[in-house]
Parts: C-alpha cells; sequence; structure tokens
C-alpha cells in the first residue's frame, strides 16, 4: 500500500481528551476516530491491526478444536428472563424495544444465546464435548466511559463457549482453553500474568483472568491498569484484589478476657479517631459496616472486619449469594442501629439483622466495637465469650500489600497494576440448568450439560500492546500484530533514481509475501521518519542521500533504532530472517 492512498491522518498534537497514553497514540497515529464518549470508528491502520489479533486468536481457537459461529447482537428479552439476568445486568445493558413491544438487549456477553443455539441442537453425549466461539462487537452502558477503547461503550471480543457430559469434561475443555490464552498472549509479544479472579456478572465458581502488566507513564496520562493484580513475593500465588486472600493473623496477647463495659466515646466516628482518643491499635477493633442489598425483604446486612481491615464488596456479595452491595447511606444507617455513622456495632440491632464476618475477628481479645449508640462504643468485647452473634463467618477483607501470603504463609503480598486482556470461566451449571440444555447419555438418562466460558476483548489487546510497547518517539508494535511489516520510505520523492529504487524494492517485498507500507508523499525527510516512528511499523527501509552515492538504502529496526546499511537486493533476506525470530 502507498501511504499517499493509505489514509493514515497522523496527529503531531496530543488530543486533550486521552486520559492513557495508549488512547494518545492511538489517535495520533491515526488508528482511531472519536465519535462520541466511549464510541471509536477504527481507521485503516487500527482496523489493520484488529485484524492480526483477531487472526492470532481465530487460529489459536481452532488449534484447539473450537469452532466459529456468529450470534446477534441483538438478544430477545426471554432469553436473559430465563437465568435472571436481564434485571441483575441492570443499566450497564443497553435495552430497546421494538415497534411491536418486543424488548431487546444489545450482547454485552453471549450465555444465554448459545445456550439456547446447543440445547436446541444437541440432543445426545454423542454431540458433547462442543466448543463454540465467535469474534463480535459487544455493548456496555458505561456510565462515565474513558481510558480510550479500554473503557468504552462497544468493544471487539471472542467469547468463547464449552459444552460438556460431566465436570470432568468441562475442566478437561476449560484447560486446552487456557492453554490457548497462553499461546495467544505469548505470540502477541504481551508481558502477562495468569490470577485467579472473581466471575463477577458471568457466574461460575473458578475463574482465571490474564493480565498485562503495566507502569505509571509520564506526568500527562493516568496508569491504565484497570486491575489490581495482588501477587506474592515468596511463591507463584497470584489474585486480583475481588479475589486475593491473605493469611488470617491472629493478634497474640495473654490478657484475660475483662468484662464489658460501655464508654463514652465523644466525636470517635473512626478508626483513628479512636486510635488517637483512646490509645488502641486499629487490629483491636472491629469495624462494622452496614450494606444494602437487592433482597426485597432483608436488604440490610452488617459486615464485620479488624479495625485495620476493609471490607471487600465483592467478597461480601458472594458470601450472601447476591449481584453487589452498596454502603448504606446515612439515614439507613441511623434508621437501623438509632446512632450516627461510624458508632454501629454487632450488640443491639434489630432482630433479623445478618451479620457477616470475616475469620479475623474471633482472635480478637478485649476489643471495641461500636455501641449503635451515638459517641459510644463497648470495649473489652469477645466474640469466643458470646458477646454477640454472626450469621456467617467469610473471607471479607481485601488483601493488603504487605500482608502475609495465604499459600506459602512466609512471603509477603504485593500490588501491581494491569490491563484484563482475556477472562476464562467454569460455570458448570449456572445457565445450563435454568435454560434446561440437556442431553440424553447412553442409558438413555437425560443430564444437564456443563459448560465454560471464555472472553479475550480483541480490541483491548491493542491498547495493552501499546501501553507495554512505546517510546518517546510512538508505538512499537510487535511483528504478529503490526498493520504493516515494513515501511519503505523514499526522502527524495522527486529525484528519478531514488524513486524507482523506492518502488523496485516495494514491489519485490509484495510479490514476496512481506506486508509492505510505501511513503511515497511529497513531504519532508523529517515528517516521513517521525510518521514511521509513531506508526510503530517494526522494520523501516530508508532511501536516500546514501543511496545515490554509494547504493546502500538505511535498514532501521523500529525497537531501539538499531540500523545498519545494506544493498537493496539484501533488504528481502534480512526482512525474511528477522520475521522468522532469527
Amino acid at each position: 500500500m502507498k501511504w499517499s492512498k493509505a489514509f493514515i491522518p497522523t496527529q503531531k498534537d496530543t488530543p486533550s481528551d486521552a486520559d492513557i497514553l495508549s488512547h494518545a497514540l492511538m489517535t495520533r497515529a491515526g488508528m482511531l476516530h472519536k465519535q462520541a464518549p466511549g464510541v471509536f470508528s477504527y481507521l485503516p491502520l487500527g482496523l489493520r491491526a484488529i485484524q492480526k489479533v483477531e487472526a492470532v486468536v481465530r487460529q489459536e481457537m481452532n488449534r484447539a478444536d473450537a469452532i466459529e459461529v456468529l450470534m446477534p447482537h441483538l438478544n430477545p428479552k426471554e432469553l436473559w428472563d430465563e437465568t435472571g439476568r436481564w434485571d441483575r445486568y441492570g443499566d450497564n445493558m443497553f435495552k430497546l424495544t421494538d415497534r411491536k413491544g418486543q424488548a431487546y438487549g444489545l450482547g454485552p456477553t453471549h450465555e444465554e444465546v448459545i445456550t439456547d443455539i446447543v440445547r436446541s441442537h444437541v440432543h445426545t453425549s454423542r454431540d458433547l464435548p462442543v466448543t463454540l466461539y465467535q469474534i463480535q462487537t459487544k455493548f456496555r452502558d458505561e456510565l462515565r466511559p474513558r481510558a480510550g477503547v479500554l473503557r468504552g461503550r462497544e468493544f471487539g471480543m471472542k467469547d468463547a463457549y464449552s459444552f460438556d457430559v460431566d465436570e470432568g469434561g468441562m475442566i478437561e475443555s476449560y484447560q486446552a482453553m487456557e492453554q490457548a490464552y497462553f499461546r495467544i498472549f505469548e505470540r502477541m509479544g504481551l508481558d502477562f500474568v495468569a490470577i485467579k479472579a472473581d466471575s463477577g456478572a458471568i457466574g461460575g465458581d473458578n475463574s482465571v483472568e490474564f493480565i498485562a502488566l503495566t507502569q505509571a507513564p509520564d506526568a500527562r496520562f493516568q496508569n491504565a491498569g484497570d486491575v489490581t493484580v495482588v501477587s506474592c513475593n515468596g511463591c507463584e500465588y497470584g489474585a486480583n484484589i475481588e479475589k486475593a486472600t491473605s493469611l488470617e493473623e491472629t493478634v497474640e496477647t495473654d490478657d484475660p478476657m475483662r468484662v464489658l463495659e460501655l464508654l463514652d466515646t465523644p466525636n470517635m466516628g473512626t478508626i483513628q479517631e479512636l486510635e488517637d482518643g483512646l490509645g488502641i491499635r486499629a487490629d483491636q477493633a472491629i469495624k462494622t459496616i452496614l450494606f444494602q442489598t437487592d433482597e426485597p425483604n432483608n436488604p440490610v446486612v452488617a459486615a464485620l472486619v479488624r479495625g485495620d481491615q476493609d471490607v471487600n464488596e465483592v467478597k461480601l456479595a458472594n458470601a450472601l449469594g447476591v449481584g453487589e452491595v452498596s454502603a448504606a447511606g446515612k439515614y439507613i444507617v441511623q434508621d437501623t442501629t438509632g446512632a450516627d455513622v461510624g458508632f454501629a456495632g454487632p450488640i443491639g440491632l434489630p432482630e433479623g439483622t445478618r451479620i457477616i464476618a470475616d475469620p479475623g475477628i474471633r482472635g480478637i481479645v478485649n476489643g471495641l466495637i461500636g455501641a449503635n449508640q451515638t459517641d459510644r462504643h463497648y470495649v473489652n468485647v469477645n466474640y469466643e465469650r458470646g458477646d454477640f452473634e454472626v450469621t456467617k463467618f467469610a473471607d471479607l477483607h481485601t488483601a493488603n500489600e504487605g500482608d502475609t501470603c495465604s499459600q506459602c504463609r512466609e512471603g509477603t503480598l504485593e500490588y501491581r497494576t494491569g490491563i484484563e486482556l482475556g477472562h476464562v470461566f467454569q460455570l458448570g451449571l449456572v445457565y445450563s440448568e435454568p435454560m434446561h440444555a440437556t442431553y440424553v447419555d447412553n442409558k438413555g438418562t437425560e443430564q444437564t450439560m456443563w459448560m465454560g466460558c471464555y472472553g479475550i476483548g480483541t480490541t483491548r489487546v491493542l491498547a495493552a500492546i501499546i501501553e507495554q510497547s512505546h517510546d518517546k518517539d510512538g508505538i512499537i508494535w510487535p511483528m504478529e500484530i503490526a498493520p504493516y511489516q515494513v515501511v519503505v520510505s523514499s526522502l527524495m520523492p522527486r529525484d528519478e533514481t531514488v524513486k524507482a529504487a523506492a518502488e523496485s524494492l516495494y514491489q519485490n517485498l509484495q510479490e514476496n509475501g512481506v506486508e509492505v507500507l510505501y511513503d511515497d508523499r511529497e513531504v519532508s525527510a523529517g515528517v516521513k521518519l517521525k510518521d514511521a516512528d509513531l506508526v510503530g511499523i517494526p522494520l523501516q527501509v530508508v532511501i536516500g542521500r546514501n543511496y545515490l552515492k554509494d547504493g546502500d538504502v538505511e535498514f532501521r529496526v523500529r525497537q531501539g533504532h538499531e540500523t545498519e546499511y545494506l544493498k537493496p537486493e539484501q533488504v528481502l533476506g534480512h526482512v525474511k530472517t528477522i520475521m522468522k525470530g532469527e
């Protein structure tokens, strides 16, 4: 392709609304055009890069025996009602009604649709296992779209779904997809980790996220990471912040249990104020926070953690078996406890209030809790003595940096940030059971299918690559994903000798299967060289005065700007060698 015909509208200036580096570079490199908040058009370079990502994904899905299909963007409400997700998904789904009053959602994911397909066409164990996938645009009504293509209202995704006869089969299909994901992201040259994750709105018991690790860029941009990765410095443990656990550490003390006492604590509604006013340690206190759920009959729940810890809302929602929870507002707190915010505690809550506690509170001896009275706390509280009751114990606290690892029990936890690339789930019977996706086994008995699902954000992969692979001059594409493999730049386009050499080299590379962009524009040499660096093509061939003087062309590798001089007839062989990774 000749640059003059390629429609690559590069820009010198950083767009004012770009809050992360990849958004800025994709826009400046002429890959992206913003149509509305969270809605983008992909220009030719951007589209070619997406197609490269999709090609890698498609090859590895096919290698893993997955079969490609294409499902509709419009999802009938009735299918989502079968699993209860029409209401649970809430405002994140774009919903619309046709002229006949039929309700549809623009698909953010396709578990219901694929389950409907398989239950309609798979009837016996002979038809299983089967894994189906698609590469398609998804939709999500983001409240505040940001971070370019990372948090948009429509985005590209590969979503695959496996169906098996039993749990063992599901695990085998899951493992095959997991290994395919490792191959995909390794081929894309990404620095990534696979960590335990919460299954969120998709459901299921076990899931793993693939995360591209990020670092803070220069002061102009935010860190693009949308996931906090918690890892151990002493073992291989890793999980996202919603799933990570730390060792339940007991506060050592020889003190005997003292008599429960009600204490005046004016203006001490926070742990810090209690530390300052009473001289207690935060790990001697039990923090009680009220949350609301979507359960109509009993919406308020009290969550208990140590005073030096925070409640992880995802863990709490999972412990309750609800979609999500939110911190109760001050009026609900006052109505439930009879006290201002900051003075809630597990003693004296209204009858029937559920109390969910982190196991770490059990070992607190002579602790402190709110008394459900403004400006008052109980001291010398002991759960083991029976001072208060707990409905259920569950891991509720957010694992903090510096906590002891729950796996090796020796290392400490560290935080890193990253971009979610993909997510694999063991769904089990979450969708197949309510949707009656069944088969008849070899004994003639009807059985429910076991499912897994597997997603990759194809458009967010582009942003992740750029966040990891760039320099001050622009993007540095890995060969596998680059829109073109080589850019040939004629620095003297009006000189017939230089022009003929450039066009000959361009034709030779094309005829030998190299994807080449020929910069034939009548612009300055500086503009051509800067644009070549900005758009990030891996290999650059520059033809100018050196060719007229010595018959040499300048051969540049975009990564590191390594340069050497070659004869034109040597270029093809050199390109092929580099493309093979030799």
